[in-house]
């Protein structure tokens, strides 16, 4: 796809208002060649019961982020993908406020991408780190 920053963030604005990152309120805030920002306001349905934002929250932000940014990027001929691997370093926790995610592309190939993303706070201390490969799906 040819890459204008606006026309793939209003695409994928579209995108987060279906299934799960609608639910999880998932807003896309930058997109670049290999690269991809999204964010969270903290809710309380996005913690666990001890009080602490749910791993689950974390693992959801990043796998997205590395989608829509897996998305943004795909080869020409490449008409979707799907996640075959994935795998989260937890550092911190947070309670409330905002926090982001930054996806960056590691491996651009023509069956497989795989992705980097580092999950902080406002402050950017970093709450978490994910790497997933994304297997890329042709016609």
């Amino acid at each position: 796809m040819s890459f204008s920053e606006d026309v793939v963030l209003e695409r994928l604005r579209q995108r987060s208002q279906l299934g799960l990152p609608a639910h999880m309120q998932l807003e896309p805030v930058r997109a670049a060649p290999g690269a991809l920002t999204l964010r969270l306001a903290i809710q309380p349905f996005h913690l666990a019961p001890n009080g602490y934002l749910h791993a689950a929250t974390i693992v959801a932000l990043a796998d997205t982020a590395c989608g829509f940014g897996c998305i943004a990027n795909l080869p020409p001929e490449a008409v979707n993908f799907t996640t075959v691997e994935l795998k989260t370093n937890f550092l911190r926790t947070a309670t409330d406020g905002v926090i982001a995610c930054d996806a960056t592309l590691m491996h651009g190939g023509k069956r497989t991408q795989i992705w980097d993303a580092t999950v902080h706070d406002a402050e950017r201390r970093v709450l978490a780190l994910f790497r997933c490969t994304q297997m890329l799906l042709y016609t």
